[in-house]
């Protein structure tokens, strides 16, 4: 890939600008979070049905993201986010009918049309934060925005807690199961509607910032940007990059793994005795851990560790936590709540997580020279796996318990140290290994 050379103060403000429309990708992502409880005590969902949250926000990454990449074509990148912000807009507006009738496949569809917007804006977003400087520093600039979108996700759990809960409602949830049901009925029917006055300002501030961005100074990408550099040579199409699709995959199961350790904690820490007010604050640890993961890779990366040897630590890393989380027992008390440790390793996962994204993409973009949006956009569509393992993890925790349905981690984990140590190199499907220290 052939690195963009604005000048210096045209490039701070670009990153500047990505870095905000990373903030807002965490913020609306990490929401969810709240959602997933939220809407299962508002709408009556099981452990399964709960989990359509995610999938319903997250499937839209598979579906669209390669239509993304066309339009981008079409239209050029500036227009291509604007669009983008405007999507998500329309997404935020559709929670208002959805909390007046509580319907819950229209909240989905809200959500379906929010990652339809991040899927068009991500496709942007990580291309453009890859090729804006060093491709050795790829993975310091990724951590860079991982901040911004972890710091968002910390706040967006903690803030939209503080607008849509009340101290009383420990009180409402322990009798919603007694109540009559035209009683029930009402209450649930006044819980839902909190949502609307918070989803109705996040619209309005979407559709402004798309509008904001199209008239910045954001350099326009170049449509051939990389289309001189092709370190395999040939004419070749994406399917013909092992080290591409097996990084798809290795997202794919990467993001699946992060969710899990974030969406699922609240639900988790529920069957604990925990309740929805006083695990709130549980994803906020999970995503400080990814944060002091982002830091230390500013500071260690390239200086000290190269983002290769990083990603082999983070993965092996975490494939250990993951099996502690499902074999340790015993309660600590931390921050004054008294849980068993396992969920206390799931927090931890953020930390190896934040680095195994940064070093992912640039291993995965590697020499595709004018396929690099097109590849890009694949690797957005692993994203998708946030749909499809938490509904798995749901399942099992309604099968089994919640605490055995982590053993899905594991071997999440074990294909990333696969991806990490070897699959990276793989150069042709033949076997042909590049060698790489």
């Amino acid at each position: 890939m052939t690195a963009l050379a604005p000048d210096r103060k045209t490039t701070w403000i670009s990153i500047g600008i990505i870095g905000t429309m990373f903030f807002i990708f965490g913020f609306v992502s990490w929401i969810n979070a709240i959602l997933i409880p939220y809407f299962k005590i508002a709408c009556e969902l099981s452990n399964f049905q709960s989990y359509l949250v995610a999938f319903a926000f997250y499937i839209s990454y598979l579906l669209m993201s390669m239509p993304s990449s066309y339009l981008l074509k079409k239209i050029g990148y500036k227009n291509g986010i604007m669009i983008g912000f405007w999507i998500m807009a329309l997404g935020a507006f559709l929670f208002v009918p959805a909390a007046y009738n509580r319907a819950y496949p229209i909240f989905l569809l809200g959500l379906f049309t929010l990652g339809s917007g991040l899927a068009l804006l991500q496709t942007v977003a990580n291309l453009y934060i890859t090729l804006i400087g060093e491709k050795e520093r790829a993975a310091q600039r990724i951590s860079i925005m991982g901040i911004c979108n972890k710091g968002a996700g910390i706040l967006a759990p903690l803030l939209f807690s503080y607008v849509i809960l009340r101290p009383q409602d420990n009180e409402l949830f322990k009798q919603l199961p007694h109540m009559a049901d035209a009683v029930r009925a009402l209450a649930l029917d006044e819980l839902i509607l909190r949502v609307v006055g918070p989803y109705t300002v996040v619209g309005i501030i979407l559709f402004l910032i798309g509008v904001l961005v199209k008239f910045s100074i954001l350099p326009e990408l170049d449509q051939q940007q990389g289309a001189a550099e092709n370190s395999y040579g040939g004419n070749r199409s994406i399917s013909q990059y092992p080290h591409l699709i097996l990084g798809a995959v290795a997202i794919f199961l990467h993001v699946g793994t992060q969710v899990i350790a974030i969406d699922t904690i609240i639900n988790y820490a529920g069957a604990m005795g925990l309740s929805l007010l006083e695990a709130k604050a549980l994803p906020s640890y999970t995503l400080t851990a990814t944060i002091l993961g982002y830091l230390s890779g500013i500071i260690l990366i390239p200086k000290v560790f190269s983002q290769r040897t990083m990603l082999r630590f983070c993965t092996v890393f975490g494939l250990i936590l993951s099996i502690l989380v499902v074999t340790t027992h015993g309660h600590v008390v931390l921050f004054q709540m008294d849980l068993d440790i396992s969920i206390w390793f799931i927090v931890l996962i953020g930390f190896p997580n934040a680095l195994i994204w940064a070093g992912i993409w640039p291993l995965a973009l590697e020499g595709l020279g004018p396929l690099a949006k097109q590849g890009s956009a694949l690797l957005i569509m692993g994203l998708c796996g946030n749909a499809l393992l938490p509904l798995l993890y749901g399942i099992l925790a309604d099968a089994i318990d919640p605490k055995t349905a982590y053993w899905i981690l594991t071997p999440c984990f074990l294909y990333l140290v696969f991806y990490a140590f070897k699959g990276h190199r793989i150069q042709r499907w033949t076997g042909k290994t590049k060698t790489t220290t």
